[in-house]
C-alpha cells in the first residue's frame, strides 16, 4: 500500500528528516583520520536520543547499531567498529530518525582527509545522480522516471548501479511502498501523486553492479572490491513538485569550517 501524507503529516516528516541532517552535519564535524565510526555512532545516539527521539536503524530486524557506517567497498549495512578512519577512506553514513512517530532517512557519503581523484569523481557523479531522480518525482511521472534517471547519469560515467538495493517509501514505518529502485525504465511502474514520500538513495559502484552479503548478514560489500558511494534523501511531493524534507547544509556548513572536502 502506498501512503498518501496530508500536510500536517508531511511537517512532522520533515521534523524527523531534518533531525537526522543535523545528526549527519555532527557527525560531519568529527569525521577525520583516527577517528572510529563506533564512537560515531554512540555520538549520533546521544544526540537522536536528546532531541527526544529514537534511532530509526537500532533494532530494526536485528540491526544492533544506530548508524549504518559502510566503508570503501562497503555499499549499505555495515557496522560501527572500533577500526579507526584512515587517510583516503571514503565512509557512507546512513541515519533514521523516529520523532513524533515519522521516521527520517538520510545518508551522506564522506570523504577522510584527501581521496584519489577517481574516487572523488564516483561520490560526484552519485550525489548529481541523486538530484537528478528527485528532479523526476513529480505527480503524474512514474517510479521509473526517477529510477530511470539516475541509472542514465551513472552508467554515463561507466559506474555499475547496484540492483539488491533500493530507495522507498517512508512515513510511520521506515520502509514502505513502494519501492524506489536506481535502474528502470521511464514511463513504468507507479504513477507518482502529491502527498507520496520517499526515501532517494542511489547506491553506485566504480566497477561492477554486483554486490555480496559478508557473514554478519548485513555489511553488502562491492563483488569487486572497488568503492561504492550512497547518498540519499527524503522527498514529498507537494502541489506537483518534489519538496526535499533533508538537507545537506548541515554536512556543508560543518565540512567548509574544518576545510573538508564538499561533495
Amino acid at each position: 500500500m502506498i501512503h498518501i501524507r496530508n500536510a500536517e503529516e508531511i511537517e512532522l516528516l520533515r521534523k524527523s528528516a531534518q533531525l537526522v541532517s543535523k545528526t549527519l552535519g555532527l557527525i560531519a564535524e568529527k569525521v577525520e583520520p583516527g577517528v572510529t565510526t563506533l564512537e560515531l555512532d554512540r555520538l549520533a545516539e546521544t544526540f537522536i536520543r536528546d532531541h527526544g527521539a529514537k534511532p530509526s536503524f537500532k533494532g530494526y530486524n536485528g540491526f544492533p547499531y544506530t548508524l549504518c557506517m559502510s566503508r570503501n567497498e562497503e555499499v549499505v549495512h555495515g557496522f560501527p567498529s572500533r577500526v579507526p578512519l584512515k587517510e583516503g577512506d571514503i565512509i557512507s553514513v546512513d541515519c533514521g530518525a523516529l520523532w513524533n512517530g515519522y521516521h527520517g532517512d538520510h545518508a551522506y557519503t564522506f570523504v577522510v582527509g584527501h581521496v584519489p581523484l577517481p574516487v572523488l569523481k564516483l561520490l560526484q557523479v552519485t550525489k548529481a545522480s541523486l538530484d537528478l531522480g528527485i528532479a523526476q518525482a513529480r505527480a503524474g511521472n512514474t517510479i521509473g522516471d526517477i529510477s530511470h534517471s539516475i541509472q542514465q547519469h551513472a552508467e554515463a560515467h561507466g559506474y555499475g548501479v547496484v540492483r539488491e538495493l533500493v530507495g522507498h517509501g517512508v512515513g510511520r514505518e521506515l520502509h514502505e511502498e513502494p519501492q524506489v529502485p536506481n535502474y528502470g525504465r521511464p514511463g513504468k511502474g507507479p504513477r507518482l501523486k502529491n502527498g507520496m514520500v520517499l526515501a532517494i538513495e542511489p547506491m553506485i559502484n566504480m566497477g561492477t553492479k554486483n554486490v555480496i552479503q559478508l557473514d554478519d548478514g548485513w555489511t553488502i560489500i562491492t563483488a569487486d572490491k572497488m568503492p561504492s558511494a550512497h547518498f540519499e534523501h527524503d522527498v514529498a511531493i507537494v502541489n506537483g513538485r518534489p519538496d526535499q524534507l533533508s538537507t545537506f547544509d548541515f554536512v556543508e556548513e560543518a565540512l567548509r569550517k574544518k576545510g573538508a572536502v564538499v561533495i
